[in-house]
């Protein structure tokens, strides 16, 4: 149980912060860096969600929600499953891959990649992503770093949870039908000269007005 009567306890205005065992460590550590990017992640979706949202999609997003709370709580805590502490387990990314499989029924395959847009829920998904990815390769890096403290679970956890996110963000694009689609070399010297060719501007017939 958590309870707090103060808000702040002017502890970190030395810049740095208590971890879950007690320990202090600086506010730019990489395990702070990790686990403030999951909190991040959390409010991310917070941003999501007061954008009318399906009933399903908003419980599965609040479920989210709650496992970021404890992979934070995981990752403020050294150590790994078995010793006594909150521990996100395989099953926290079970229910995200069912989550994946059940979205993903109604998807059409991918032909191209998405640029992250369409509807303003499916963007702020794709933003969401991101900021799961980044916490995914700072909880890595963690790992990699402090092996025998770290539960490999959370890492498992938030490559998946990006997976689910750009699903559910086809999902709000009308099932895939609003995507934005990635069209390579765009932007090219070959494109461009295309370009040229129809632009009034370069072909001379521009309005003089």
């Amino acid at each position: 149980m958590v309870y707090l009567s103060k808000i702040y306890t002017r502890s970190g205005d030395d810049g740095s912060t208590g971890l879950g065992d007690g320990s202090r460590r600086p506010k730019h550590d990489l395990r702070i860096e990790a686990y403030g990017t999951v909190d991040e992640t959390s409010s991310s979706l917070g941003v999501v969600m007061t954008h009318g949202l399906s009933d399903r999609m908003t419980s599965v997003l609040c479920q989210v929600q709650n496992d970021l709370f404890d992979v934070g709580a995981d990752l403020c805590v050294p150590g790994q499953a078995g010793d006594g502490k909150l521990r996100v387990s395989a099953s926290y990314v079970k229910r995200l891959e069912d989550w994946i499989d059940e979205a993903n029924e109604k998807l059409s395959p991918l032909k191209s990649f998405i640029l992250p847009g369409g509807e303003p829920a499916a963007a702020w998904l794709h933003l969401a992503r991101t900021i799961c990815r980044r916490a995914e390769r700072l909880v890595q890096g963690l790992l990699e770093r402090e092996p025998e403290s770290v539960n490999p679970e959370t890492l498992r956890y938030l490559n998946r949870l990006s997976d689910l996110l750009f699903v559910l963000a086809r999902v709000v694009n009308d099932y895939g039908q609003a995507d934005v689609l990635w069209t390579p070399g765009e932007g090219g010297e070959a494109s461009q000269a295309q370009a040229d060719a129809t632009d009034p501007e370069e072909s001379g017939d521009a309005d003089p007005q």
